[in-house]
């Protein structure tokens, strides 16, 4: 496959790409139209934090399977584009950790100590030591919001500091600060108690402007901050108004809004500033763990494997990736099976799971559900990525129900559509490793699908079978396998027919103008 690395990524994550004979072409420093130019003929994409991939760079990227963010945050990616479009977005949330952390501290010391002017000062050849006071950190109260594993990390940092650690993030549990050494506060009480803080949340619209004037003015006088997020979290604005008034005392800024900083960004002329030019990551170590986490997961995908972070899909767990990984094709199947069933439109699906596999996290299943059913009514690229969000623009309401008990089967999956038609219902199995359908609407079989099937609902007379047979053999439809239910005899049977070769319609209504014939279908299992 071919893959696209738009911004420099360090050689051992190119070599992690090119390991599986794929086409790696680097074209760094590409302007948005030049992207958009060539970005129709990569199958994956690798960036950093600089280049943009819109909506519109989506919508041209026809072949695009997998985005890969050299790093923790995905806001330079538009993920709801990417996931309408079935483009797996991952990033490498672990590889800058400590970098960024180190990066934290390192502004916290500048700040309290004046580094920055010190250093500036001396350079223009003066002596003017009273002038750089600083503070001390130990004994100090650091708030810290956002307490995932960059602030975690800081904490560890500040407990060495001898700092007093307040922390706030309705996810994580007092047990889990207390690991750290941190004592949860709500967000309200850092603003107030805390002597220094540092954000540590993720960019966009929920955290644009986070803490404003009004956060500022309830600050202490003399309280210190520090951004190694994302810029646009403070009110750039109002920090710089607060340091002119000396409300607060230093700011260590590494990140900005936009990016690179603004000529007239009010941070550059405020004074008691440290401002770096978004070094978080910046390291030769954080560089190299961050590509090669990026870039793993990119193979991944390509491979047809699930990426360990990926943004826009269920974070499963290696047990529960081999648990469900062969129930995927069956569930896919069987999507494909009710909605052809069914014939018209789909509104709700229920999918049940039962048995072993029920212990898992099965949210996979539903999506690959979705996509068989989805399959039969959109010309679309549909897959477990963008499966939930195509069906809800649809308006098909889904429910997921599990039971321990699967009966006579270790784990069976049944999915019931419900349309303006009616209801069908199917399950199946997965038996020695492969697929096999189990039950349509009340009537018990076994046969393993195929990707053609003929299946019939008939009167149990003598001579229907063999008519409909007849009929198929006439036309040279070859039949590779069969499968009957019936209730009793003489009633009403289902059968279900493998068969070799491609049924005409006029074929199929041969066998529907039978009159022992009730309903037949001819049922596709396939790519479309």
């Amino acid at each position: 496959m071919k893959i696209l690395v738009a911004e420099p990524l360090a050689k051992q994550g190119l070599e992690i790409l090119k390991a599986p004979g794929h086409q790696v072409d680097e074209k760094i420093g590409l302007t948005p139209e030049q992207l958009g130019e060539v970005i129709g003929e990569y199958d994956a994409l690798l960036v950093r934090s600089q280049v943009k991939v819109t909506a519109d760079i989506i919508a041209r990227a026809s072949r695009m399977v997998v985005i890969g963010r050299a790093g923790v945050g995905v806001d330079n990616v538009d993920l709801e584009a990417a996931t309408r479009a079935g483009i797996v977005v991952v990033n490498a949330p672990t590889g800058n950790t400590i970098s960024a952390a180190e990066q934290t501290i390192a502004l916290m010391l500048a700040v309290a100590r004046k580094t920055a002017a010190a250093d500036a000062s001396i350079r223009r050849g003066e002596w003017k030591r009273n002038s750089f006071t600083g503070v001390e950190l130990r004994g100090r109260t650091l708030g810290i919001i956002g307490l995932g594993k960059i602030g975690m990390a800081v904490a560890d940092r500040a407990n060495g500091l001898e700092m007093s650690v307040l922390g706030y993030d309705p996810y994580v549990t007092a047990e889990q600060a207390a690991l750290h050494g941190v004592t949860l506060a709500e967000f309200d009480a850092i603003i107030e108690k805390a002597d220094m803080i540092t954000v540590h949340v993720p960019g966009g619209k929920a955290t644009k402007g986070l803490i404003g004037a009004d956060q500022i003015a309830r600050m202490k006088p003399g309280v210190m901050i520090i951004n190694v997020a994302r810029g646009g979290i403070y009110d750039e604005a109002a920090v710089a108004q607060a340091l002119a008034d000396g409300k607060i005392a230093g700011a260590g800024f590494d990140v900005y809004d936009p990016e690179p900083i603004a000529a007239d960004n009010p941070l550059l002329t405020a004074p008691n500033t440290t401002l770096t030019p978004h070094l978080g990551a910046l390291t030769q170590e954080a560089q190299l763990r961050v590509a090669e986490e990026a870039c793993d997961q990119v193979v991944d995908v390509l491979a047809g494997r699930s990426a360990r972070y990926a943004v826009n899909a269920p974070l499963l767990t290696p047990e529960t990736s081999r648990a469900t990984a062969p129930y995927l094709p069956l569930t896919v199947t069987l999507g494909r099976f009710a909605a052809q069933y069914l014939r018209h439109g789909v509104n709700k699906l229920t999918v049940d799971v039962a048995g072993e596999i029920a212990d898992h996290n099965t949210s996979q299943l539903v999506a690959a559900a979705l996509r068989g059913i989805l399959e039969e009514a959109t010309t679309e690229r549909v897959n477990l990525i963008n499966a939930a969000f195509l069906a809800k623009n649809r308006g098909i309401a889904v429910e997921e129900r599990k039971s321990t008990d699967a009966g006579t089967y270790a784990s069976l999956v049944t999915l019931t559509v419900e349309g303006d038609a009616g209801k069908a219902v199917v399950a199946g199995t997965v038996a020695n490793g492969e697929p096999r359908l189990v039950c349509i609407d009340d009537s018990w079989i076994d046969m393993a699908p195929t990707s053609l099937m003929v299946m019939t609902r008939h009167q149990d007379k003598p001579g229907t079978m063999g008519r409909i047979g007849l009929i198929l053999g006439e036309a040279a439809v070859n039949i590779s396998s069969m499968t009957l239910a019936r209730a009793e005899s003489r009633h009403d049977a289902l059968m279900l027919l493998a068969v070799d070769d491609e049924v005409p319609d006029a074929v199929a209504a041969a066998i529907k103008n039978h009159p022992n014939v009730l309903d037949v279908w001819v049922i596709r299992n396939g790519e479309r």
